[in-house]
């Protein structure tokens, strides 16, 4: 696609819905901020009380709430109670989407009590962690020790159980692969009640692979044994510009971390990329460094944490005019350096929010809680973001990235862009989502025998036309960006809204791992399929139960052929 002209739009009048969006930010300052900066500062209050308790006695609290859970499930009664769903409010989830499916009628389950550290474990480097417990409290606890998850998402506000049973992706994902690949085992409470320890070598192994991508449709997870790694107390990251076309910027992407010549001894331990225009990038690797490495006469220390700091994204794009150039960011501070801007979100949601008196004045802050923006947006506003805005991560080989972004250009002509690369590792069964067939034979860039290099392409923010003022139909254009993912073997996290119908839905996805446990864990008739969980819309009950009935019938008459 040599030509990167975007089409030609006709402008679009203004509704009610442009000027509520463009004035939002009053009642986010005056309402969402301070009621987000309360509860931050409870849940840390909460987290210093779990942490002043004892290992064995966090154990024992699970272990009771495990109980709870277990007892309610028997109390449901499948002929007249209704699915089974968490009791977590719609509004809770990280993502775009309002969780629709839980307005119609289920069963509610509480799992709200699952949010402790259980124990880091430093001779056997496994962390045990309940599924609510989030990204910025499990870092909190293990930087000072030298620790970290080997997979740290980004963003403060996700959790372990959102970032296993849905998708998740870091800066050291090349290495590691996906937040699902870092598991050592799941606890998970099936259908029945049973209460069972999954790993990639027992009984449950085929729990093990199928529960990461099932949304929470194959039993409910109580808590994950996750591995550690040793880290250092600083990140080097050196900045390098770009400027090319689309696949020239790609090309420069892979060859950032990524040696021609097969060399891992040079693969650093982070890797992110950001695509500002159509010509211009800033690429970014990082590697551990040490204390004392860092303080060495010379080096530049970038004390990223404080809330008057410019936002990572616009600090980053300075490199195109400064050039190359390498600084220390304290470990913890880089993990989450996205947080408090929501990558680029935070532009649209306060246009002021990046100007240095507000930093100074409000940024401590930011952000603004996902679930109270949620709850204060009437229906106008989301249907705004549903048609007029992008919320959507894309996973494709790491070859295709170059074709991906001119067909996102001419699509949604959505910057900045997010890169990050991820390893999706060849598993001794089929998951929902694996490497194309017979990529070790073809030896590109990145791949290895045991693992195909993806990336993550982030698209997050209005698109070109809408800024402009000119027409788009933002449902089309993500339905032809699925489409477009089916025939080039990518795949859709669900958490962003999707347009599949449940035809293409298993075209981009492979059920057969996942329709097996189902069946052979009871999920069927208790919980709801992962499709039409994801599905867009509202679900009444009797959408939910007709939709289950029609995979129940052919599931149990092949059991009982």
């Amino acid at each position: 696609m040599a030509d990167l002209q975007t089409p030609l739009r006709p402008k679009r009048k203004k509704d009610i819905a442009d000027y509520l969006v463009k004035f939002r930010w009053i009642l986010v300052i005056f309402i969402v901020l301070p009621i987000s900066a309360a509860i931050y500062f409870l849940n840390y209050l909460d987290e210093l009380i779990s942490a002043t308790k004892s290992a064995k006695k966090r154990e024992k609290e699970h272990e009771e709430n495990l109980r709870k859970v277990v007892n309610r499930l028997k109390q449901r009664n499948p002929k007249k109670d209704g699915l089974v769903c968490t009791a977590r409010k719609p509004y809770i989830a990280v993502g775009m989407r309002n969780v629709d499916y839980k307005r119609a009628r289920h069963f509610a389950v509480d799992l709200s009590a699952f949010k402790n550290i259980l124990y880091i474990d430093k001779e056997k480097m496994v962390a045990k962690l309940e599924p609510l417990v989030n990204m910025g409290q499990i870092t909190r606890a293990t930087v000072p020790m030298n620790l970290a998850l080997s997979v740290v998402a980004e963003f403060n506000d996700l959790t372990v159980g959102g970032l296993i049973n849905g998708y998740g992706i870091e800066g050291s994902s090349h290495i590691y692969g996906l937040f699902s690949d870092t598991i050592v085992a799941l606890e998970v409470v099936l259908a029945d009640g049973r209460v069972v320890r999954a790993t990639k070598d027992n009984e449950y192994s085929d729990l093990f692979y199928a529960i990461p991508w099932s949304q929470g449709t194959i039993g409910l997870l109580v808590s994950a044994e996750i591995k550690l790694i040793p880290i250092k107390e600083y990140m080097k990251l050196t900045y390098k510009p770009a400027r090319g076309n689309l696949k020239e910027l790609a090309k420069g992407f892979a060859d950032s971390f990524a040696p021609t010549n097969g060399d891992q001894s040079k693969v650093p331990d982070f890797v992110e990329g950001m695509i500002y225009s159509p010509t211009e990038a800033v690429f970014m690797t990082g590697v551990y460094a040490s204390k004392e490495e860092a303080k060495k006469k010379g080096n530049v220390i970038n004390n990223y944490g404080w809330w008057f700091k410019p936002w990572f994204y616009q600090y980053a794009q300075r490199t195109l005019e400064k050039g190359e150039f390498i600084e220390y960011i304290p470990t913890r501070e880089y993990y989450h350096r996205h947080t408090r801007s929501i990558y680029w979100e935070g532009k649209l949601i306060l246009p002021f929010g990046d100007q240095w008196w507000f930093r100074w004045l409000l940024g401590w802050m930011m952000p603004p809680k996902l679930s109270l923006l949620k709850i204060t947006q009437i229906e106008a506003i989301r249907n705004y973001y549903h048609d007029r805005h992008v919320i959507q991560d894309i996973l494709i080989p790491l070859y295709k990235v170059g074709d991906a972004l001119e067909f996102l250009h001419q699509e949604m002509e959505v910057y900045p862009l997010w890169l990050c690369p991820h390893r999706l590792f060849k598993l001794p069964v089929k998951t929902m989502i694996f490497p194309e067939p017979g990529f070790e034979l073809h030896h590109r860039q990145g791949d290895t025998s045991y693992a195909q290099m993806f990336s993550d392409i982030g698209v997050y923010y209005a698109p070109g036309p809408v800024i402009r003022g000119e027409e788009f139909n933002g449902v089309e254009a993500v339905h032809r960006l699925e489409q477009w993912l089916i025939d080039n073997h990518g795949f859709q996290p669900q958490y962003s809204v999707s347009e599949l119908n449940e035809k293409n839905f298993w075209r981009m996805f492979d059920g057969g791992l996942y329709e097996k446990c189902r069946l052979k864990y009871g999920a069927l008739g208790t919980f709801m399929s992962v499709y039409y969980k994801s599905k867009k819309g509202r679900k009444t009950e009797k959408e939910v139960q007709e939709a289950e009935a029609a995979v129940l019938e052919p599931a149990y008459a092949e059991e009982t052929t």
